[in-house]
């Protein structure tokens, strides 16, 4: 089970490391809420174990962000033991919340549930639609079938444009959530980055460009795969 850990605390991130890795999971630390942003975009972790007060980015606006396009389970542990605050971070789309000083055997109970509600999930399917296969596990896009199957060439950007979209079928993705997990928080207002990496895309996977299919627009608000109806 792999989980983001994120606190700028670094004893505390230190405590976490050495308690969830001597119980046989894989760590992957971060000290700001960009950074743990950036973790979850690329490694697709199982869990993330997530602080509030963080810098560059803080933890509400974290959860935010993953929930934009994400289902993966986030467990809070931070200092704010203010009942509103709780309440927020847990509308805001957290599964869980423990207060700073947590009791270790009851940390280790929280992750081992929000474990087993993830258990059983494809965290790298394949995605086809038209003639395109993406496989996600693999970080690889191909077209036609067969002898007739070739490999599609994108940029690391237009991987991750197309990752964060087929991973959420239909469903609405912000522009602001795709601008923060492409290019960074200082980047919320570069919508013109999104319609010339969109169109990339379009160009290489659409079977008519001009008239998109599968890579949708939504006018305003951001961008939706649209999969084949079977």
């Amino acid at each position: 089970m792999r989980i983001v850990v994120a606190d700028d605390d670094k004893q505390i991130l230190g405590a976490l490391r050495i308690i969830l890795t001597a119980r046989g999971y894989d760590v992957i630390t971060a000290h700001n809420g960009k950074e743990a942003l950036d973790l979850v975009m690329t490694d697709h972790p199982d869990l993330v174990i997530l602080d509030l007060g963080m810098p560059q980015l803080d933890g509400l606006a974290v959860i935010q962000a993953i929930r934009g396009w994400s289902t993966v389970p986030i467990l809070v542990v931070s200092g704010r033991a203010d009942s509103a605050e709780k309440v927020e971070a847990l509308d805001l789309g957290a599964d869980d919340y423990v207060t700073k000083p947590f009791a270790t055997d009851e940390l280790l109970a929280r992750v081992r549930a929000l474990g087993r509600r993830q258990s059983g999930q494809d965290d790298s399917p394949v995605v086809r639609f038209g003639d395109v296969t993406v496989d996600l596990g693999n970080r690889r896009v191909t077209r036609g079938a067969g002898a007739a199957e070739a490999s599609v060439r994108l940029t690391p950007t237009e991987w991750q444009m197309l990752e964060v979209l087929v991973r959420n079928p239909d469903k609405l993705i912000p522009r602001e959530t795709l601008l923060i997990e492409i290019w960074g928080p200082n980047h919320t207002a570069d919508t013109g980055y999104l319609r010339l990496y969109l169109s990339q895309l379009r160009k290489k996977l659409e079977p008519e460009p001009s008239k998109p299919r599968y890579l949708l627009t939504e006018s305003g608000m951001g961008y939706r795969f649209s999969p084949d109806r079977t």
